[in-house]
């Protein structure tokens, strides 16, 4: 058994956290960005992720409840578990420090604020965030509010050339 979690953890520092999920069943879409720290638990084949997710760092992903534990001993209760999957939509964020719950889909085109622990599943888009995450308003509404706080003289080109000199010189 020893040996076991000694190889897991060689093949994880091998082929990174996102390479060792891959390699234990998770599906993973095109053009998935992942963050340092990032934690997809001890079943990630439960995990799906779509096309253009980019998960923060600090993220986890729980597949199981441990909170089974305290009871699967007891008469009528003996060897109850809980899993689910975890499906993560098309085109979705998750922010830092996020946590994401067993059997939580999170739809198309969402936004899952910092630090939320998601609970429940999430509509196409949508924005939640919280300790449980809750509805804040919809992507749309969410784009509105990102376009009227940018500066009005934001120059793109000179956020790529030089990002830091550029963000110190206009805000």
């Amino acid at each position: 058994m020893r040996i076991k979690i000694i190889f897991q953890e060689i093949v994880k520092k091998l082929y990174g956290r996102l390479g060792y999920a891959k390699k234990h069943g998770m599906k993973v879409g095109k053009d998935v960005t992942i963050m340092n720290g990032v934690i997809f638990g001890s079943e990630p084949y439960l995990i799906t992720l779509g096309d253009r997710v980019r998960i923060s760092s600090n993220v986890q992903f729980i597949t199981h409840d441990g909170g089974t534990w305290a009871f699967r001993r007891e008469p009528g209760y003996e060897g109850i578990v809980r899993f689910g999957k975890i499906v993560v939509g098309n085109d979705s964020f998750i922010g830092a420090h996020s946590v994401i719950m067993p059997g939580v889909t999170i739809g198309k085109n969402c936004v899952v604020g910092a630090g939320s622990i998601v609970t429940k599943d999430i509509p196409d888009r949508t924005v939640v965030a919280g300790v449980p995450a809750k509805v804040i308003c919809t992507t749309d509404e969410y784009a509105k509010k990102c376009k009227e706080r940018m500066p009005a003289n934001f120059d793109m080109a000179k956020y790529k050339a030089n990002k830091k000199a550029y963000l110190q010189e206009i805000l």
